[in-house]
């Protein structure tokens, strides 16, 4: 908070003050604007991805399924233990538009692969997917959790009433294993922030035009490459506000209806 308020780039040993200038530069910028939104992006498909189909998979392991779950565990779990920077350089080759085998394979049925990384839209996608590769196996295991710690007597009594399984889902496993979501859903937000930085400095570097750049490699890019140090931290400042803002929206609106045992 205190560097936002000066013009310095951590090399020359004077600081100038400049007030709020950081800011309103920041708020005058159109690239503010577009890395937020890309930030948004992020955090919708990685709560599609991390936090609504973790759930319809622990669900469908735990009461339908119900057969080698240890199996399964294992194998989402496990990428969770690899790099990021393993799984980024990893993807970046099956994703070659020339070489990679998602190339081979699409050309062998005739199917033309875009240049993903540098078309802007889809690359939000896939490196919002090659994160997924990294946290889904975590989040799954913790909503598993939650989701077997619903009494499984609720869940036969009401087999017997023949309720639907959609219902069972929605009306009992959803509401009783809230707390474990709620969790979810924020660390979800979080690794819409963080955990992306990571394929976006491997592969794209926030292209093309920083259609792939978050909010996070944005400060990262002002701060550490162009040495805009007051600039990058009220990037910064601007962000965990905002940040903080949904927290608190989150806990108003959707806690009230959390359920916790006892």
């Amino acid at each position: 908070i205190y560097l936002s308020f000066f013009d310095w780039n951590m090399i020359k040993p004077i600081k100038t003050f400049v007030g709020w200038g950081n800011y309103i530069a920041l708020l005058q910028d159109p690239l503010t604007y577009k890395v937020m939104t890309n930030t948004l992006a992020y955090i919708v498909i990685l709560l599609m991805l991390n936090c609504a189909a973790p759930y319809a998979l622990a669900f469908i392991l735990s009461f339908v399924i119900k057969r080698r779950q240890g199996f399964y565990k294992s194998a989402f779990f496990l990428p969770s233990v690899i790099s990021l920077v393993v799984g980024s350089i990893l993807y970046l080759w099956i994703l070659n538009p020339i070489s990679g085998p998602v190339a081979i394979i699409a050309k062998a049925l005739g199917i033309s692969v875009p240049i993903w990384s540098k078309t802007q839209g889809l690359v939000i996608v896939v490196l919002s997917i090659i994160t997924t590769w990294k946290v889904f196996g975590y989040n799954f295991i913790v909503i598993y959790g939650g989701v077997a710690g619903v009494p499984s007597e609720v869940i036969e009594a009401a087999r017997i009433d023949n309720v639907p399984l959609h219902r069972i889902f929605f009306d009992i496993v959803l509401p009783m294993s809230s707390a474990t979501g709620v969790y979810i859903f924020i660390m979800t937000i979080v690794q819409g922030l963080q955990y992306v930085f990571t394929p976006i400095k491997v592969i794209t570097q926030g292209g093309p035009d920083n259609a792939s750049s978050n909010a996070i490699y944005n400060v990262y890019q002002e701060a550490f490459t162009l040495y805009h140090t007051g600039y990058a931290s009220a990037f910064a400042v601007v962000t965990m506000a905002l940040f903080v803002v949904l927290l608190i929206a989150e806990f108003k609106y959707v806690e009230k209806g959390v359920y916790y045992e006892n």
